[in-house]
């Protein structure tokens, strides 16, 4: 779980993300998304249920992490956030995860 906030985290300061429900979604169909993020504390959950179809059919890795809240913190924003899509990841080690 650390490992995927940290890799976040180097994505925002030396990369590209998106985040939010609607910016991943069009992460995703454009084709952008090189990994996504999901939070599992997402309420309601079907507001996120799309986005593992989608990049399933893209052939593109959705991981989960626990916490919006630090999901947020870790793209760079001081609220939560369900969802977040690397688009470059700069410095972050995409293959770790």
């Amino acid at each position: 779980m650390a490992k995927i906030y940290e890799i976040v985290e180097k994505a925002t300061k030396t990369g590209k993300v998106e985040r939010g429900i609607n910016e991943v979604t069009k992460a995703l169909e454009r084709g952008l998304a090189k990994v996504v993020i999901i939070a599992k504390d997402v309420n309601p959950k079907e507001i996120v249920q799309h986005i593992p179809i989608l990049a399933k059919e893209k052939n593109i890795k959705v991981l989960e992490v626990d916490s919006k809240e630090k999901l947020g913190i870790s793209s760079g924003i001081s609220v939560g956030t369900s969802a977040v899509a690397i688009i470059k990841e700069g410095e972050a080690d995409l293959s770790a995860l």
